[in-house]
């Protein structure tokens, strides 16, 4: 009916508005439509509406993408597609919806293959004792077929945004150490609510900008590694404490004359010098030893 009456299909119309976003699944779907060389416009009055989708104009039409929920809350019926919708879900596809001036255009299902080393990388983090956890603003039949197929027993599914830094925010209140992996709009909140954000290298620049650690290469085993590296440096730092507050409990009272009267042994400044050169080598030294440091099992 679209192509009838002179206008862009509702497919085409995804893809313009999804040009403007920064989003993993905005990008897919816009290299989709240019794999099949469809018209390649680009939406005006773009808007991204926090943990629902986004909106635009193209040819003066409005469109908008999200999930069920938000074509709902739009006003925009998508009953006709959910079963298809909820088939495409329990096989791991994420699926939003595509309402053109108010009507339901279509739905779009963008299939994320597993990288290869995500189930290695849960379970070696599992292993060494890291509760994993997913939240995400699909599905729950989406995330379920996700999580069995890497191995995460713990899912928060179709959180917006702030749920998701809520949870963030519970478990730390509960006493938890919490690490955020993300690459979305949606994540920046979480990451920021986190200990520790780790944002991955082909995400959005907000993401990026809100966590602490950046993956470059979206190498999800660096995620192993970089846990590893943290404890080793934290025992490093708990060894060169030790050393140092040892060698300077020894070291000073010597110097202070306090063996002087029993034993008639004076530290020289010559060799308290010296003394204290050797517990700065020694500390150096120890610290050096992360450069061999096991990073992986």
């Amino acid at each position: 009916n679209a192509q009838a009456r002179g206008l862009a299909p509702w497919h085409e119309c995804a893809a313009a508005v999804e040009r403007s976003s920064e989003h993993p699944i905005a990008r897919a779907i816009v290299a989709a439509a240019e794999e099949r060389c469809t018209a390649r416009d680009v939406a005006s009055e773009f808007a991204n509406v926090a943990g629902e989708g986004v909106e635009g104009r193209v040819a003066g039409r409005h469109v908008r993408i999200g999930g069920a929920r938000a074509m709902a809350r739009a006003g925009i019926a998508t009953s006709g597609l959910s079963g298809r919708a909820e088939q495409l879900a329990r096989e791991g596809a994420t699926v939003v919806f595509v309402g053109v001036d108010g009507a339901l255009g279509g739905l779009l299902a963008i299939g994320d293959p597993l990288r290869a080393d995500a189930r290695a990388t849960v379970e070696a983090l599992q292993a060494r004792g890291v509760e994993v956890r997913m939240l995400t603003g699909d599905r729950r039949e989406t995330a379920a077929a996700v999580a069995r197929a890497v191995g995460i027993r713990s899912i928060d599914s179709e959180c917006s945004p702030a749920q998701k830094a809520q949870v963030v925010e519970a478990l730390r209140s509960a006493g938890r150490v919490v690490a955020m992996a993300g690459d979305g709009i949606n994540d920046a909140p979480a990451l920021a609510a986190a200990d520790v954000g780790i944002a991955m290298g082909g995400g959005t620049d907000v993401a990026k900008q809100t966590a602490a650690v950046t993956l470059m290469n979206g190498d999800l085993a660096a995620l192993e590694r970089a846990l590893a590296l943290s404890r080793a440096t934290l025992r490093n730092v708990r060894q060169n404490l030790a050393f140092a507050l040892a060698y300077n409990g020894l070291c000073i009272p010597i110097a202070a004359g306090a063996l002087q009267p029993t034993l008639g042994i004076v530290l020289s400044p010559t060799l308290a010098a010296l003394a204290m050169t050797f517990s700065s080598v020694s500390v150096i030294t120890n610290a050096l030893r992360l450069r061999h440091a096991r990073l992986a099992r």
